[in-house]
């Protein structure tokens, strides 16, 4: 796909099917999941829950993803305890955008700069299909929960606070 980002490079790679959605990201605004989710449901018809967020954390020293419904909250216990941790706390958003290689309200779970532990919300598993990042503020893709966990090499558990 030309001008395809990391996101879109490493799906094709693996063979697994998706859609991207594109939009017209409005500059001015910083509430980049709401955005997503507002235009993305009014224009696939999809319901807010099956559009996740990609959300960086720090383990103490080293980073994980955890991969949530734009709408909730992150339990930073659950996440930390899913991905082996003892604590976790939001990552700094320098540390985000040099080891994913996203700007932030573009941050992909997949094709990530260097690739880090993932938790997917168990909540994903019960849509067909679920939408995150595509790599680039507008850009969404549309897959399947299960396709996701493997691309990422997820752990799923219940995140959500």
């Amino acid at each position: 796909m030309a001008g395809a980002t990391p996101a879109i490079a490493a799906l094709e790679q693996a063979g697994l099917p998706f859609e991207v959605h594109k939009y017209k990201h409005d500059r001015r605004r910083d509430d980049f999941g709401d955005e997503a989710v507002a235009i993305t449901m009014s224009t696939l018809g999809v319901q807010a829950a099956q559009i996740f967020k990609t959300l960086v954390i720090d383990l103490g020293g080293t980073l994980g993803v955890a991969v949530i419904p734009v709408s909730e909250k992150l339990s930073l216990k659950a996440a930390a305890k899913a991905l082996g941790a003892s604590k976790a706390e939001m990552a700094q958003a320098a540390k985000v955008t040099r080891s994913t290689g996203y700007v932030l309200g573009g941050v992909s779970p997949l094709g990530q700069k260097t690739a880090l532990p993932t938790v997917v919300d168990a909540s994903a598993l019960q849509w067909d299909t679920v939408l995150c990042s595509g790599g680039r503020r507008g850009l969404e893709i549309a897959l399947a929960p299960a396709d996701l966990v493997s691309a990422t090499g997820a752990v799923v558990a219940e995140v959500i606070a």
